[in-house]
């Protein structure tokens, strides 16, 4: 988890939006916008300088796409979390956007609250993605199994039906306690569950589990 107060770097080639982000972040308790940026090499540029705890980045940046800036953020600074701000909507690009190793997804036709939100999740370390992929995941959901004759389409993993529903609740931004509360287990169960996914499916770090989980459709992101 971030420190009490949250440095954030706006990253975006149209000054108009960055005005009106930084506005809009500013004007909540323990946040502080600690740069702007207008191109991919001034933003890895202004992250080696700042290391802000999160960059707000815009897909579509001079001389690099967001993600191949987002992914040089990560190697950059590992401890800074890049959330995506962007006008382009599609469910490949969301997967695309967990490959890069951001955290976040969201649109500019979203809403104030919604951008705040997925600021929000970020500052705790959760994803967050625009509701609309939500909807999208679910219609997606629904033509598959249709294809499948109703079936279920899960892909086969090395983990328990138990394991896969701990990955599912942690994916969707639940701590130890909420998921031993929902299974009716004990938090020391949940934790030995989650360190046998993270050793069984030899994940790195929380951000790898939530991109598993995403990926495979466990849970809409």
């Amino acid at each position: 988890m971030f420190a009490t107060r949250c440095r954030i770097l706006i990253a975006d080639d149209h000054s108009v939006v960055r005005r009106g982000v930084r506005t809009l972040l500013e004007s909540q308790p323990g946040i502080e916008v600690c740069g702007e940026a207008s191109t991919a090499a001034e933003t890895i540029d202004r992250v080696k300088k700042e290391k802000p705890d999160l960059v707000v980045l815009d897909l579509t940046m001079p001389e690099m796409n967001g993600l191949e800036v987002a992914a040089a953020v990560r190697q950059e600074s590992p401890s800074t979390e890049v959330l995506i701000l962007t006008m382009h909507f599609s469910e490949e690009l969301a997967r695309d956007v967990l490959r890069s190793g951001a955290l976040g997804y969201v649109l500019k036709s979203d809403t104030d609250e919604e951008l705040l939100a997925a600021v929000d999740h970020a500052r705790r370390r959760q994803p967050f993605f625009t509701s609309k992929l939500a909807v999208a995941m679910a219609q997606s959901y629904m033509h598959n199994a249709d294809t499948a004759g109703g079936k279920d389409v899960l892909p086969s993993f090395p983990l328990t039906p138990r394991e896969i529903e701990v990955v599912q609740y942690l994916a969707e931004g639940k701590g130890n306690k909420e998921v031993a509360a929902a299974l009716r287990v004990s938090t020391r169960t949940v934790e030995s569950h989650r360190s046998h996914i993270m050793h069984k499916m030899n994940f790195g770090s929380f951000s790898e589990l939530v991109r598993f989980a995403v990926r495979n459709n466990l849970v809409d992101p």
